[in-house]
């Protein structure tokens, strides 16, 4: 099948579970769902990208980089042309994607070898930036990290907390909700450490968004186990892909939605049952051998589409 054949495949059949029966807006019990994707997962260019959202009806989307440029880097003249790309094309942002906190908590020395996304002396403007851009996209929520994890992470817990909290007061003099990700190498890889920390901070103006997909490469069961722990309330956005276990070395591997060992159908059912009403991003991270980003993502919105197409 050559590559023309391919596209015209996935693409049809991946429309045509949106728009039939169950997928359809406002006809079934998966309608709420505001479902978007991370647009760099598609491509670095916004408006290619906006017009994949359009393809599939999607009104949602995720923003971490555009045009190569980290958001937070991106100057504010992109981003206000970003943001009339999206009401151009009937698109709003769910989250805006930062690497806060991405780096080494002072004095501690990271378990894995693990590389400063900015320098902690950086993190104050970092956070000023990703609130200004925030405000242009029209987005309250703002996606954040917990350092790199140490040896001994219960040695510094309450020093992460201590930053985070910070953190949330900047969010709650500027009318924002931070959003922490569990994420592997971070302080926080699980649900049970992400309900840690919610406990230990019950500010509104800290959520999370949750990510089954690294718990499950932390060891953890994402589904039911992980999301029995999460107070519901305050997950506002959450990340789907799927995983599995390389044989023999049991290492993580991105896979497409439905072929992999996360429970999806279970969690989106439970998602439904329990009326959620954040946002979701289709993540992807899979990538096919022949490292074409939008057709990965093809993939995996077509298996996560007839997860939803399931449920009754």
């Amino acid at each position: 099948m050559n590559r023309r054949d391919f596209v015209g495949r996935v693409s049809m059949s991946a429309a045509g579970l949106w728009h039939a029966g169950q997928c359809t807006r406002g006809t079934g019990p998966v309608s709420g769902f505001k479902l978007g994707f991370t647009t760099d997962e598609v491509t670095q260019d916004l408006e290619a990208a906006l017009t994949f959202a359009q393809e599939f009806r999607l009104k949602w989307v995720e923003i971490r980089n555009l045009w190569d440029r980290y958001v937070t880097e991106t100057s504010l003249d992109d981003v206000k042309r970003a943001k009339q790309l999206c009401d151009s094309h009937g698109v709003s942002v769910s989250v805006l994607d930062t690497a806060l906190f991405k780096c080494a908590l002072p004095g501690t020395k990271p378990a894995g070898n693990l590389r400063d996304d900015y320098p902690y002396e950086e993190q104050v403007k970092l956070l000023k930036r990703a609130i200004e851009r925030s405000e242009l996209l029209e987005t309250r929520f703002i996606r954040i990290f917990s350092f790199w994890r140490v040896e001994n992470p219960d040695r510094v817990w309450d020093r992460v907390v201590e930053h985070l909290l910070k953190a949330v007061g900047m969010a709650h003099a500027t009318d924002r909700v931070l959003l922490l990700e569990n994420v592997g190498g971070g302080m926080v890889e699980t649900s049970a450490e992400s309900a840690r920390v919610l406990e230990a901070i019950s500010s509104p103006n800290l959520g999370l968004a949750w990510d089954p997909a690294n718990a499950f490469c932390a060891g953890e069961k994402p589904y039911e186990d992980g999301y029995s722990l999460l107070d519901k309330k305050r997950v506002y956005h959450i990340h789907l892909r799927d995983a599995g276990r390389e044989p023999g070395t049991n290492r993580c591997r991105w896979l497409p939605v439905g072929k992999g060992e996360i429970d999806n159908y279970g969690l989106l059912r439970a998602l439904v049952r329990d009326k959620y009403q954040g946002t979701l991003s289709l993540e992807t991270h899979y990538q096919r051998p022949d490292k074409n980003r939008e057709l990965a993502t093809r993939e995996s919105l077509e298996g996560l589409l007839a997860l939803m197409q399931k449920i009754q």
